[in-house]
């Protein structure tokens, strides 16, 4: 029994933050601005800490993947189980959508304004994949190009041979000590979860009815089951024979924090722990997690298919015609990888949504709500599918 509970302690801990937070949120909304500043201190301590950690972790597997046709080999598989887990989220949404459609949608709604960047085409091409100031590397604003960073270090490391040995055994160094760190913050994840949760749930409850009601019950639904079902399923074929078992055992708490955080980046370090207690390789796992983390949203690819679905109801047009079709999976594609890796790159994955179909402004304001509203889910998809992604890869390369 001792045993039991001390597996579970973090977990219990956790759940207990949660549940007193919602408590609070629901019951006593007038203390949440008192006690949320707990929150965003943890948070702020969380994201401080993870922007090394996605540094050292992916510089260090690079520089020690002892050999080249591996790592090679890891990416092939990697962007593979990306697409094939983001177009896979997109059709189940479609189908869904199409056997319980949404009759009809009445209501209004504010426009969400958002300032236009006015910067030219090529200079977005350029801030996407680099920065133009070394300290701009350590930004979770710039985690691309962080991230194409840490990869030249890997590399450079490697190239450098038995000189740069001294440097890899810093970056190493460096990979434990951060993770320690990390582990040292997430101590104090139920008081800040739990505070920032019942911010949350005083602030966003009131809106999950109305004019959202239909389309969100259905991605809520439609999520849960992608979650339970499809997440069961790939972590079955990455190991028929533990692997489901392995996958809930250890997935509840990244759970947890991508609920309460709203953060694909701050459940990292709780990915990346339940990643190195299912048994999957660092050399691995610290290279599919933090990328797929910028990357891969399956989350993100199912409220893309909502948000057009919805936008085309507004306007009463035929979702389902077959170039809508597709132009909704090239988008989705691009809103769940590339524009991952943007800061607010849900907003330019909208605009492109209204760009390429031509939509009429009115159709603006719900898709925005609509992906804010949907957040909560959206980033508990995103973030525990790096854990799914991690274990498909190792099935297929072994190192």
């Amino acid at each position: 029994m001792n045993e039991v509970l001390k597996n579970y302690f973090g977990i219990l801990s956790l759940l207990l933050g949660i549940t007193i937070g919602s408590i609070i949120g629901i019951y006593l909304p007038q203390t949440v601005d008192y006690i949320k500043p707990l929150g965003d201190i943890f948070l702020n301590l969380l994201f401080v800490s993870v922007v090394p950690l996605v540094f050292f972790a992916v510089s260090n597997s690079i520089a020690s993947l002892e050999q080249q046709s591996k790592f090679g080999k890891i990416i092939l598989t990697m962007s593979f189980t990306f697409l094939f887990f983001i177009l896979t989220a997109a059709i189940f949404t479609i189908l869904m959508v199409y056997f319980f459609p949404v009759s009809s949608i009445t209501g209004s709604s504010e426009a969400i304004s958002e300032t236009a960047n006015n910067d030219s085409w090529s200079n977005r091409v350029v801030s996407f994949f680099t920065v133009a100031e070394f300290t701009d590397v350590f930004s979770r604003k710039n985690m691309l190009a962080l991230l194409i960073f840490a990869f030249l270090t890997g590399f450079a490391a490697r190239k450098a041979g038995e000189i740069g040995q001294p440097f890899r055994v810093f970056i190493a160094s460096g990979y434990e000590v951060m993770k320690e760190l990390l582990l040292l913050i997430m101590k104090f994840a139920p008081i800040g979860l739990g505070t920032y949760f019942a911010f949350q749930v005083s602030t966003l409850g009131s809106q999950l009815f109305g004019f959202y009601a239909k389309p969100l019950g259905l991605y809520y639904v439609a999520g849960v089951i992608y979650f339970i079902v499809f997440f069961s399923l790939y972590a079955f074929m990455a190991n028929p024979k533990t692997g489901i078992k392995s996958f809930w055992a250890h997935s509840i708490f990244p759970t947890l924090t991508a609920l309460s955080t709203c953060s694909s980046l701050a459940t990292m370090p709780a990915n990346l722990q339940a990643a190195s207690k299912i048994g999957i390789p660092n050399q691995i796992a610290n290279i599919v997690i933090p990328i797929g983390t910028t990357l891969h949203k399956n989350g993100s690819s199912m409220s893309s298919i909502i948000k057009i679905y919805v936008a085309f109801l507004i306007i009463g047009r035929d979702f389902f015609d077959p170039t809508n079709l597709l132009l909704a999976l090239g988008i989705t594609v691009f809103v769940s990888i590339v524009a991952g890796g943007i800061p607010n790159g849900g907003y330019i994955g909208e605009m492109l949504m209204i760009s390429v179909y031509k939509l009429p402004q009115e159709a603006i304001p719900a898709v925005m709500i609509i992906g804010t509203l949907v957040d909560p889910l959206a980033t508990v998809l995103n973030a525990v599918g790096q854990i799914v992604a991690a274990m498909f890869v190792n099935r297929f390369v072994k190192v």
